[in-house]
């Protein structure tokens, strides 16, 4: 599992000639509601066991939460399902409404 910063990774969604990854937000669904990084796929952790079937273990993956934690958490369990392309949103959206999109809502 790779660390990507909410900097790198807003370079990486502006890059035309790279494939885009997907948003994997496993915050609660309040949480999600706050806010949220636009075309972000929102599967609450606790039901990332039971759905990670509905997930491309080729695709590049960037799995978001609240500050890190529990990102890191799903990103290494979806290391150990045989997922090679995962990254951990290092600070999560709380870190991207601060230095990408400071409109965002905080909470």
């Amino acid at each position: 599992m790779k660390q990507i910063s909410a900097a790198e990774l807003h370079g990486w969604l502006g890059e035309k000639d790279r494939a885009r990854p997907l948003l994997l937000d496993v915050r609660e669904p309040w949480e999600f509601q706050t806010c949220h990084i636009g075309g972000s796929l929102h599967v609450p952790m606790g039901q990332v066991p039971a759905r990670k079937e509905q997930l491309d273990p080729a695709t590049d993956i960037v799995v978001i939460c609240h500050h890190g934690g529990r990102s890191m958490q799903v990103a290494l369990f979806l290391e150990k399902n045989g997922f090679a392309r995962v990254h951990n949103l290092s600070g999560g959206v709380d870190a991207w409404a601060k230095t990408v999109d400071r409109s965002m809502r905080v909470y």
